[in-house]
């Protein structure tokens, strides 16, 4: 389907759109998107996975994270058409019949939410140091973080749940 709309510097430009095909939490999920449709709108607009939130959208706060295959990436600075055919996770798909994941229940345990909006980037992004084996120390972890932005300043509680997630610590 094509259109118009105005291009990015205000000049009038065709809409075009593209069939995108994802497995999304595991489910395989169709959608139709205009091509310049980051991975971030096409979660929260055409799937309704609306936790992965959206911070900066400039890939400078990580609120965004999801994984693409296994890896990190910011979603705001993927486009969605460079996702078709690949698997995706968001913050959705961590919980397994019911029960959270241990990173998630790690950071209910030490308060590492506070007001909860980067929340869902930084598990994402913990759950996958930790599957990259870069939790060591603290150190490592504050640096391999150092891509997920929190303004309440949670970041000592943060760093104590991955600790004891990636440690396989305690599980309420």
């Amino acid at each position: 389907m094509n259109g118009s709309a105005a291009a990015a510097d205000g000049t009038a430009g065709p809409v075009v759109r593209v069939p995108v095909a994802l497995r999304v939490n595991g489910t395989e999920r169709r959608i139709e998107v205009d091509t310049r449709t980051s991975l971030l709108d096409a979660l929260r607009d055409a799937l309704a996975l609306t936790g992965t939130k959206k911070g900066c959208d400039q890939g400078q706060c990580g609120a965004c994270t999801v994984h693409l295959d296994g890896k990190r990436v910011l979603s705001c600075l993927t486009l969605a058409a460079s996702a078709d055919g690949r698997e995706v996770w968001t913050i959705e798909g961590l919980e397994r019949d019911g029960v959270p994941h241990p990173v998630q229940e790690a950071f209910a345990r030490h308060d590492a939410l506070q007001c909860g909006y980067c929340t869902p980037g930084q598990i994402m992004s913990a759950v996958a140091l930790i599957e990259e084996g870069r939790a060591g120390s603290d150190d490592d972890v504050r640096e391999y973080m150092s891509g997920n932005l929190c303004r309440c300043g949670a970041y000592p509680h943060i760093v104590a749940a991955i600790r004891e997630a990636a440690a396989g610590g305690p599980r309420a």
